[in-house]
């Protein structure tokens, strides 16, 4: 399962925690007092995938559900948002409907198609 330690440990290969914290309007401490606690927060997720031209959406889960206490509930979507086709669609992030339709998803705008389309499947795109 991916976890938002492997997009910080990608973003290190680019440039060091205080530069990205700069980039990112952080404290400097932010970013290491994350890399200690082995999890960044949704939001610090999402912008740091964004600022590294990837979609920021399947990071913000990923980070949501770290940050949630182990559970039934926890394990359950887990398995339902991060294993098999639904990490391979949110990874997919905006490859294009293509793509969706491959998965057997129906596209729903750009970004997480099968996590999406699961929880607002009747939602319509903006």
């Amino acid at each position: 399962m991916q976890s938002t330690m492997n997009l910080l440990a990608r973003a290190e290969e680019v440039k060091d925690l205080s530069a990205w914290a700069e980039a990112l309007g952080l404290t400097k401490r932010a970013l290491y007092t994350a890399k200690y606690r082995g999890s960044l927060s949704p939001a610090i997720a999402g912008a740091l995938a964004e600022e590294m031209g990837e979609d920021p959406a399947p990071w913000i889960v990923i980070a949501a559900l770290e940050g949630e206490r182990e559970s039934a509930c926890k394990s359950r979507m887990v398995s339902k948002f991060l294993t098999g086709a639904a990490l391979a669609g949110a990874l997919l992030g905006t490859t294009g409907a293509a793509s969706a339709a491959a998965l057997g998803a129906d596209p729903l705008g750009d970004g997480l198609y099968i996590m999406l389309n699961r929880i607002c499947s009747r939602t319509p795109s903006t």
